[in-house]
């Protein structure tokens, strides 16, 4: 589907604290290198992939200091800066790389202050729009690691905090300590467990990010609806996902990412889509 191609038309958020942007976004994880390590194969289409995602009016671009690691927000920088007004940029900080397809978790305070740091020079900027703590450390107090999102914040290096891979009495924590921005985690057609963080996210409108959106590989149901509402609409199988997505919650904000201009229009062409609440209610 090719109509009304723009992440406009998804519609747009606010989230608290005053951030508003429209509501189909960019995950930038897929432009680096296999096993999310190094540089792409094709850089100059990953450079494309970003300037065509602001084109077609995609606003947020979610990246992390772990990918690459570095390597997506130095891409980021290279193809954008100096940003156009109204894109936001939100990396996270609080995973460590020791090799490709590897991820650890480092929240200790004193790391998270290095890699802001470290991602504030990458972007080419001196203040991060959304900076969202990856993921919590069992090793660390979460109110710790939170708290030095905090201070970031009241030094002016960040505008707004998010976290990801939280549950809700993390996000609980979170929130009396700062005011949370938005929450990422992983939500999908397959995937729902953090159905009860959603729910605690449409409360207060806080905006939710589902990473992985499009994985649906072993359908929890048959895909005949899939099929079905595609022919209706014209759309793709991961079109009607992703505005199956949108038209769940008005505080979901997908960021599909690809490293692939066709598979990036083909996302954005989502949001053109309009399920009706009886189709929403069959994909369940």
């Amino acid at each position: 589907m090719q109509t009304s191609l723009s992440a406009a038309t998804a519609g747009r958020l606010r989230m608290p604290g005053g951030l508003e942007v429209n509501r189909l976004g960019f995950g930038a994880m897929r432009i680096t290198g296999d096993g999310i390590w190094g540089p792409p194969r094709d850089k100059a289409e990953a450079l494309r992939v970003l300037r065509r995602a602001v084109e077609l009016g995609v606003q947020l671009i979610d990246t992390a200091d772990s990918y690459g690691p570095g390597v997506s927000e130095e891409l980021i920088a290279e193809a954008l800066y100096p940003y156009p007004n109204g894109v936001v940029i939100a990396t996270k900080g609080g995973l460590t790389r020791p090799g490709p397809d590897e991820w650890r978790r480092n929240a200790q305070p004193s790391y998270l202050k290095s890699a802001c740091e470290a991602s504030l020079k990458r972007l080419r900027v001196g203040c991060i729009d959304l900076y969202q703590l990856h993921s919590p450390d069992p090793a660390v107090p979460y109110a710790d690691s939170i708290g030095a999102l905090a201070q970031l914040q009241k030094e002016g290096k960040i505008r707004h905090i998010g976290v990801s891979n939280v549950n809700v009495g993390e996000l609980k924590l979170a929130r009396s300590l700062v005011n949370v921005a938005s929450v990422q985690n992983r939500f999908n057609f397959n995937d729902r467990y953090s159905e009860d963080v959603l729910r605690a996210c449409e409360e207060d409108g806080i905006a939710f990010l589902p990473w992985g959106p499009l994985t649906a590989g072993r359908f929890r149901m048959t895909p005949a609806p899939l099929k079905k509402i595609g022919e209706r609409t014209g759309g793709t199988t991961k079109q009607v996902l992703l505005a199956w997505l949108l038209g769940r919650s008005p505080v979901m904000l997908p960021i599909p990412g690809t490293s692939s201009v066709a598979h990036l229009e083909e996302n954005v062409g989502a949001a053109a889509l309009r399920l009706t609440p009886e189709e929403i209610e069959e994909l369940g």
